[in-house]
């Protein structure tokens, strides 16, 4: 690959199109001339297209699929919820983690933090890939695929750089956030009892990976507010793909976590990420850990059912004061051929927009400054399923009203989403939402560990935690694991409490880098992929006898990790 390439890699002038790599993906590069053809493994390229030729008749070309969706973090108490302290007091496990990688992919670390360090003083950090710093230095190692952007930093740096009176100087990626730190911290942090805060493994090293901001057209093009963190999936992916590579160069078992999520996409399980989430989880000695999202009880989600007789169902979306612009997905359920039409809240009334194999359209209205990207994709390409995909711009607050028609003699159902996290505003919500069918991506891909949030002090759910299941029926969340107020490391050495599903996550990746630990390291029971590994998990769940499982609010129920090793004990013999 030469320099001009690599530069476009990275250019804010050129976007991103994820492509199938088992398919004829090479035969785009003679649709556009000044294309960089990037292949990241067996199943997924990267096409680099100059910026200004991504539209509306792009996404049709390609498919909704293909444009790398936005993901937000997933984070706004104790271990003995979970049962590590227990497991500890048995001398025949006593399990920390030692032996096992766990690769946070996220905002990067404050490495010199002392939760990251050993009782020597060096780094617990193997590695760190900052996709940010892009000095032409790329990996240290020879891995699987060639890095075009960003910069490995090795745990011997990492060390010397500890040492040094400016540290900055010799490994100068940092933590801007601090979501990564406390992510990190929470799995595999060192134990600070002045702060009263112990790691879940503290033994086991951390592979981390400090994600690009996503790039601006794409911000754009989904009307994604200034200063919000916001990551783009084939970044992400190449994340995961790192974390996974490192594991298997050093022939040690590796947890994936991943604090972030999207609610882009078909709540399905075949975003381009979920698909490889679901590659990697099913490799040996992997774990893959991600959070359910905390999108259950703000409004973001409607479900309807079009009854054939009416032929139509109503929704109300109210817009906040200083919202500007953003995108919303309308999905309807195969074999149902879906339409709409619109009101402003001034009462302007745009007629219905006849469904077609494709539409494209803009909409303005005359008493609004709103104007309404309209696509309509009849056969979205991985799903099947048709999606309206509605980007609002300028848009005027108070209550729209969209009538969603369906067509044929049967009844027909439909999701709608709207973004998560801060990519818009909590004044902006359905006036009649479901709270379910709310997990957000890769957390909806069927193999992966989904973990939502309780608060162990009361043993409430976290109010915000999305619910499930997948809009595929696959059982989501998997388990539920303390979020709320859980102290861990931030920046600047100081220790913050932290609650949501992605805290919940970190949690579970330390509880499954323990299980690794006995099971890999150890050798009782090597070769578990994440699939097993959720099965092992799932057995020794805490549950009420009054809830009926799995449900869609707890998945399995409460991680307990002492009641696993307590079940295998029971019904297997020994440890």
């Amino acid at each position: 690959m030469t320099e001009e390439e690599r530069r476009k890699i990275l250019s804010e002038d050129y976007g991103d199109i994820i492509l199938d790599n088992r398919s004829d993906s090479r035969r785009f590069e003679e649709r556009f001339p000044d294309a960089v053809f990037h292949v990241m493994n067996d199943a997924f390229a990267i096409l680099h297209i100059p910026a200004n030729q991504i539209n509306s008749r792009t996404i049709v070309e390609f498919g909704y699929s293909a444009i790398p969706k936005l993901f937000g973090l997933t984070s706004e108490i104790s271990l003995e919820a979970s049962g590590v302290e227990q497991l500890r007091t048995i001398p025949a496990l006593n399990l920390r983690g030692e032996g096992v990688l766990i690769g946070i992919v996220d905002t990067g670390i404050d490495y010199t933090n002392p939760a990251f360090l050993k009782s020597d003083g060096t780094s617990k950090i193997v590695s760190i890939w900052d996709q940010t710093i892009d000095i032409g230095q790329g990996f240290s190692r020879e891995y699987e695929f060639e890095s075009y952007f960003g910069t490995e930093y090795l745990q011997e740096q990492i060390n010397q750089a500890l040492v040094s009176e400016n540290p900055l100087d010799i490994v100068p990626s940092i933590d801007e956030v601090g979501h990564g730190t406390m992510m990190a911290g929470i799995a595999a942090g060192t134990p600070n009892e002045s702060f009263d805060f112990f790691g879940v493994a503290p033994d086991a090293e951390l592979v981390i990976v400090k994600l690009r901001q996503a790039k601006e057209y794409l911000k754009e093009f989904f009307s994604i507010p200034p200063n919000v963190q916001c990551f783009q999936e084939n970044f992400i992916m190449w994340g995961i793909e790192y974390c996974a590579l490192v594991g298997r160069y050093l022939n040690r078992p590796v947890v994936i976590c991943l604090g972030l999520g999207t609610s882009q996409g078909g709540h399905d399980g075949r975003l381009a990420v979920s698909v490889l989430s679901n590659l990697i989880a099913e490799i040996p000695n992997i774990g893959f850990v991600v959070s359910a999202g905390n999108e259950g009880n703000r409004g973001r989600h409607y479900r309807g059912i079009i009854d054939p007789i009416t032929g139509y169902n109503t929704v109300e979306l109210n817009v906040g004061e200083g919202e500007t612009g953003f995108s919303m997905e309308i999905w309807g359920d195969s074999p149902g051929i879906f339409s709409i039409d619109i009101q402003s809240p001034s009462g302007e009334y745009i007629p219905r927009v006849a469904p077609s194999l494709t539409v494209q359209r803009d909409i303005s209205f005359i008493f609004e400054r709103t104007v309404i990207s309209m696509d309509y994709f009849t056969v979205e390409a991985e799903t099947g399923d048709q999606l309206i995909l509605l980007r609002f711009k300028n848009i005027s607050p108070g209550v729209w009203r969209f009538n969603v028609y369906g067509q044929g003699e049967l009844s027909n159902s439909i999701h709608i989403w709207l973004p998560m996290g801060d990519f818009i505003t909590t004044d902006t919500y359905f006036i009649q939402p479901d709270i379910y069918t709310t997990i957000v991506s890769p957390g909806n891909a069927y193999a992966v560990t989904t973990v939502t949030a309780y608060n162990p002090v009361n043993n409430n759910l976290y109010v915000n935690s999305s619910r499930g299941y997948s809009r595929a029926l696959y059982v989501k969340p998997s388990l539920a694991a303390p979020g709320v107020d859980y102290i861990a490391p931030g920046l600047g050495g100081e220790f913050i409490y932290y609650t949501g599903t992605g805290v919940a996550a970190a949690h579970t990746a330390g509880v499954v880098a323990l299980v690794f630990e006995w099971s890999s390291v150890r050798g009782n029971l090597p070769g578990m992929d994440n699939v097993a590994m959720k099965s092992f998990l799932i057995r020794g769940a805490r549950r009420s006898p009054n809830i009926s499982y799995p449900n869609r609010d707890w998945g399995y129920g409460i991680l307990d990790v002492f009641n696993t090793f307590d079940f295998l004990r029971s019904n297997i013999g020994g440890f």
